[in-house]
């Protein structure tokens, strides 16, 4: 009922790790907000919509990525975990329901807050795994940034603008420090070379499914079928499809990746950093191709439209070019 976390140091003799079923559960819910973060499109895409988007987006990846890359580390099936990862995907839920508004609104505040207290709950998890001797410094490293980073996150949402401005410039400082100075102990404690990959690959898959939904959402929408709506549909599927089996063919990008010396500890934190453009390119290519199939396809896109489909399918090509690179011989 109560045991402590285990820790997996990703060392060839430890036994083979799987992604668990409350992982994936809590994968969908994240997929789930990031869908929700594609409703303000609703009214039509502009710069500063996709600005905001890409910001809120930020949020939601990192507060995935933290969870993901403790839960390779320290692994724990009892009551206190169970209820912390819960409570993290109630956060989730919060942040979804707060994706709306401009930055200066009380929805965004609302936004913050909730990720606030989704990294306060992480404070937690790290704690409990403070008492493995081996990842002691790891962990209380880890739960000092992530906890100051989470107060200064918790604080923005409760002052006006532009205060809120400084203190979000300030927690993303505290995070990136955070991020550096831990990375220090990944060639010495590597995570699971099997574990995250599999966690990543999982996510990456969920987001391809995301992006052909919201085709055929378009599909759907699309209330006089025209030959530039059904272009745009089929573009859009064969682009996705395209992106998918590059990503788990040439790519390789959710095989194995074992980490044994400082120059593999360069090319994890690489890997990882790089799904984060591919994540955001892949969102937002599936939500701005629904808005133009339901607006008459390709002969009625707009500028704003079409600079953001641009972008979209820029980030994801770039990330995945940088992937193949980066591929396990």
């Amino acid at each position: 009922m109560f045991n402590p976390p285990q820790f997996w140091c990703g060392r060839d003799a430890e036994p083979l790790r799987r992604v668990t079923w409350i992982e994936l559960f809590f994968d969908l819910v994240f997929v789930a907000a990031v869908a929700q973060l594609g409703t303000r499109f609703a009214a039509g895409v502009t710069p500063a919509g996709v600005a905001h988007y890409g910001a809120l987006f930020l949020l939601v990846w990192w507060a995935w990525n933290g969870y993901a890359v403790y839960a390779t580390r320290f692994h724990s099936d009892d009551a206190v975990d169970w209820t912390l990862t819960l409570l993290q995907m109630f956060a989730v839920t919060f942040m979804a329901a707060n994706a709306e508004g401009t930055l200066d609104s009380e929805s965004t505040a609302g936004f913050v807050a909730a990720f606030a207290i989704m990294r306060i709950l992480l404070v937690l998890q790290y704690l409990r795994a403070a008492a493995i001797v081996p990842a002691r410094r790891l962990a209380l490293e880890c739960a000092t940034g992530i906890g100051v980073g989470a107060a200064l996150w918790l604080l923005s949402a409760l002052v006006p603008m532009p205060m809120r401005v400084w203190l979000w410039a300030a927690a993303v400082l505290v995070e990136a420090v955070t991020t550096i100075v831990t990375a220090r102990h990944t060639e010495t404690l590597p995570p699971d070379a099997e574990h995250l990959p599999e966690r990543v690959g999982l996510f990456t898959l969920i987001f391809f499914g995301e992006s052909m939904i919201a085709v055929m959402k378009g599909i759907q929408g699309q209330p006089t079928w025209s030959l530039s709506a059904a272009s745009a549909a089929f573009l859009g599927l064969g682009a996705i499809f395209g992106a998918w089996a590059w990503y788990f063919g040439p790519a390789r990008a959710a095989t194995p990746r074992h980490v044994r010396t400082r120059g593999d500890v360069r090319a994890f934190e690489a890997w990882q950093f790089v799904h984060l453009p591919l994540y955001i390119g892949l969102a937002l290519f599936g939500v701005v191709i629904e808005h133009v199939i339901v607006h008459g396809g390709l002969a009625a896109i707009h500028r704003p439209e079409a600079v953001a489909l641009g972008a979209a399918s820029a980030a994801v090509v770039a990330s995945l070019v940088a992937l193949t690179r980066m591929a396990t011989p």
